[in-house]
């Protein structure tokens, strides 16, 4: 096939085009970089099978493709915070366009959806059918009304237009080619970590989330694509093994051999304080469980971020 991976330059979207190609598809990369770079790319660009376009998904776009998988929008809370109206344009404007260029070719289209559809939940593990606890105003709206009206209006698209869609929730994922100063916990612990800084815990640190490392995810992506057109989604894809912020400092630290210490300081307004999937449904329809384990997935990860930093 000929995709469309709109986000294409960023941690997830350049893993999946690696994937894509890996799989003999030609991929067409749409990045607008806001929170992309081509850096992550930069080793396909002599590829045949690769191709790589500036634009903004909130900006209409004509191409000839098989299916379009939309990972475009800031994920990290510091970035569409920054930028809350443009984020919010992203999921819906980015929606609209990519779903309108879907049922012009009558082609299947792929929605990465999020875990902060379900807000700070009342419920653990969370299940699709959960409908979440999500303060609409809040700091954190931009994203998870954002990607909730994507979902939205992917499935009326679906109901109205019969275009064949899927939607997978993401839970938090981490590994090589994250941005350093993303602000998310896993690349926030490492830099301080490599730098022998105080390690920043926010709340307490009993709060939780499940770490999914980033090949187990794009697998979970594919395998999705490749079911038939009656598996819509929602679907969750993360790892349900479920982790305090403390453990996951101190894991950090031993891996790193850190001399770092912790400092603890208020937790920010709407943070979730738990993060656990249901994935019953990824294994029974898809047949996909993660495989890597954390600890695994951290060396892995400190590896690249040691490269990039330039520490040894």
């Amino acid at each position: 096939m000929r995709v469309l991976v709109t986000g294409g330059a960023g941690f997830l979207g350049s893993h999946l085009c690696d994937a894509l190609i890996q799989s003999r598809h030609d991929v067409i990369c749409l990045d607008n970089f806001y929170t992309g770079s081509r850096n992550n790319v930069a080793h396909l660009k002599e590829n045949s099978r690769f191709e790589l376009i500036r634009h903004d998904v909130t900006v209409p776009i004509q191409l000839e493709v098989d299916a379009i998988m939309n990972l475009a929008c800031p994920a990290s809370p510091i970035q569409y915070q920054k930028h809350p109206v443009q984020t919010i344009k992203t999921s819906v404007i980015g929606a609209i366009n990519m779903l309108e260029l879907a049922n012009k070719l009558s082609i299947p289209i792929f929605q990465a959806s999020t875990s902060e559809v379900y807000g700070d939940p009342t419920i653990s593990p969370q299940i699709e059918e959960y409908w979440g606890n999500v303060n609409p105003i809040g700091i954190r709206a931009c994203y998870d009304e954002g990607k909730r009206a994507a979902e939205t209006l992917f499935f009326d698209f679906h109901r109205q237009y019969q275009i064949p869609i899927k939607v997978a929730r993401i839970f938090n994922t981490y590994g090589p080619r994250m941005d350093l100063l993303d602000g998310r916990v896993v690349s926030n612990f490492i830099v301080q970590a490599l730098r022998n800084e105080p390690i920043t815990i926010y709340g307490d640190g009993t709060q939780t989330r499940s770490f999914c490392f980033v090949s187990d995810l794009i697998d979970g992506f594919l395998k999705l694509l490749e079911t038939g057109d009656e598996v819509t989604g929602p679907v969750n894809l993360g790892n349900p093994r479920e982790f305090t912020m403390l453990d996951l400092a101190t894991k950090i630290i031993e891996i790193t051999n850190s001399h770092s210490t912790l400092k603890f300081m208020p937790l920010p307004a709407d943070d979730p304080k738990q993060r656990k999937p249901d994935i019953s449904i990824a294994k029974s329809v898809l047949k996909w469980e993660p495989k890597v384990e954390l600890e695994e997935g951290l060396a892995l990860t400190v590896k690249d971020f040691k490269a990039r930093l330039g520490t040894s």
